[in-house]
């Protein structure tokens, strides 16, 4: 199969494309750096090296393709992020229509249920409702959890403090997904021809925020380190004094607020999923060797 993988080389997209390319399949992976040319090269894909903001560009390179996995890379430059979201989901359900693509897979995350109150998570709802509107297209949205990497945000804030906090925090539940997990789901989901799921939730592990903590401090060697909850208003402030720009400071919080109610879990609670293997305890022996270098 020739599949397109955008992304570039990031947490889950680098993982999808070395399993895609070790099955045999031709991938493409996209990305907007001419510096990741080589390393894609180097892994056996072909890089296509363009913008995904670029219309014409998603068009070209989706052309001959049998399948494609979707998602909005990070960007704190617009200062509307949904509508940043939205025009790449546009630009994604157009190439699919021109050139025909019958597989997509979408890297959605929980809380895309909602609408509105979960920060840049309202872009993930609305790039699921444009590629739903695709017709004869089997579209799978992968509604990814927290992602386990995110606890590298922390490692600062631990150095300096011995602590973890945030607008969610202490005894509030959180489900935790590795990005490997994400890919190998990914992988699959790509190659089905049946029992194809419009929605998926994607898990690793599920604990409190405390529980997170003490998982993390032991492998660091910190094993009183505790998760503590501030304030809507405390949490924008950090952010900000971190250079974050306010507009994603306050899709931060807004975020992490959605979570402390437990407003962005309540379609997951419904229809979760098979965990997936790899636990928290996993990834904190990934943390504690960045943490340590640092």
């Amino acid at each position: 199969m020739k599949i397109i993988v955008t992304g570039s080389l990031g947490h889950m997209s680098k993982p999808l494309a070395e399993k895609l390319i070790k099955q045999g399949h031709h991938v493409t992976v996209v990305s907007s750096s001419q510096e990741r040319q080589k390393e894609i090269e180097e892994l056996g894909a072909t890089a296509a090296i363009g913008s995904l903001e670029d219309s014409d560009f998603v068009s070209i390179t989706f052309e001959g393709a049998d399948a494609v996995y979707c998602m909005i890379p990070p960007n704190v430059v617009p200062t509307d992020q949904v509508a940043y979201y939205k025009q790449i989901g546009n630009n994604y359900r157009s190439a699919i229509e021109k050139t025909g693509i019958k597989r997509v897979v979408h890297l959605s995350s929980w809380g895309a249920h909602l609408s509105e109150g979960t920060g840049m998570i309202i872009g993930s709802h609305q790039v699921e409702e444009i590629l739903n509107s695709l017709e004869n297209v089997e579209v799978t949205h992968l509604r990814a959890v927290s992602l386990m990497y995110n606890l590298y945000s922390f490692t600062g804030m631990i150095k300096n403090a011995s602590q973890m906090a945030a607008n969610y925090g202490a005894d509030d539940k959180i489900a935790w997904v590795h990005p490997n997990d994400v890919a190998t789901i990914a992988a699959e989901e790509l190659l089905k021809t049946d029992d194809i799921e419009k929605i998926k939730y994607v898990a690793s592990d599920e604990m409190t925020a405390n529980q997170s903590a003490k998982i993390i401090g032991e492998a660091i060697g910190i094993p009183e380190l505790k998760w503590n909850l501030i304030s809507d208003e405390a949490q924008k402030k950090k952010l900000m004094s971190y250079g974050v720009p306010e507009h994603i400071a306050n899709a931060v919080r807004d975020l992490y607020q959605s979570i402390h109610t437990g407003k962005l879990a309540e379609n997951y609670e419904k229809n979760k999923p098979e965990m997936s293997p790899t636990k928290l305890k996993d990834f904190a022996k990934e943390f504690a060797a960045v943490y340590n270098k640092k």
